[in-house]
């Protein structure tokens, strides 16, 4: 099995907010990732919360791996919601988990075994799933999305019916996210974009998801976020790829199973 991650911060001044990792279960049967990426609050707001977004996401993301090779009896999505519920009780005293903008991320996680491959997506986050016909299938959850087509997408959308769907304090969310699973001798190679990483197909037209991932397969994740900062300097400014802030935190993870 072949197994690479990379991440890197958007600013150097600032924390890392994206969160990767894979576990490998003693048992030696199948295997799972997660990765996070924490939502930034802006620069003259608060939220809420004593801690912080990369305590957050770092709290969030090791309790959804544990929960999700150890509780195989569980869904990822109920995998999802416990986590969140362990996240909150961890600094519930002394924090405002109901502001709006409390630490909050996207999710995507795997698992997989013998038989399936089970996957989950929440916000903007990207899975990749390639099959061992060479086809790639790109699991979205596309509400942010749908959302900008229409005007300018607003906070008041957060976590909102009609609106779009984060990682945050309150455990139903996981019903909100992009959950299916696949047969296992279907999937030859699995990987996982926070947004920064994904800007290379999204933001910069480089190339399609096919593309993405046969970049991540030969040459791995820090080759996919070093062209994305390759592009971001070439452009600065935004000026001739729009985005919310000329650099991002990116995190890629790539595993053949």
């Amino acid at each position: 099995m072949r197994i690479e991650l990379a991440t890197l911060p958007g600013d150097s001044l600032r924390p890392n907010e994206d969160f990767a990792s894979v576990a490998l279960p003693a048992s030696g049967h199948g295997g799972a990732l997660v990765l996070l990426d924490g939502v930034t609050p802006p620069p003259d707001g608060g939220t809420g919360c004593t801690h912080g977004v990369p305590w957050f996401t770092a709290r969030l993301g090791g309790a959804l791996l544990e929960l999700a090779v150890s509780r195989r009896d569980m869904a990822l999505g109920q995998c999802l919601a416990a986590a969140i519920s362990r996240t909150a009780e961890a600094h519930r005293d002394g924090c405002d988990l109901s502001h709006r903008r409390t630490p909050q991320a996207t999710v995507v996680a795997a698992r997989w075994d013998g038989v399936r491959v089970e996957h989950l997506v929440l916000s903007d986050s990207v899975l990749l799933i390639e099959g061992v016909g060479g086809g790639v299938r790109a699991v979205l959850d596309d509400r942010i999305a749908r959302l900008a087509a229409r005007g300018p997408v607003t906070d008041a959308q957060r976590n909102a019916e009609g609106g779009f769907f984060t990682a945050a304090a309150d455990p139903a969310v996981a019903a909100r996210a992009v959950t299916g699973s696949t047969p296992r001798a279907d999937v030859r190679a699995l990987a996982a974009l926070s947004d920064g990483a994904a800007r290379w197909v999204e933001v910069f037209r480089e190339g399609g998801w096919r593309e993405c991932f046969a970049l991540l397969a030969k040459e791995g994740p820090h080759v996919l976020i070093e062209r994305v900062r390759a592009a971001e300097l070439a452009d600065p400014e935004g000026q001739s790829f729009r985005r919310g802030k000329p650099h991002d935190d990116a995190a890629a993870l790539y595993s053949e199973l």
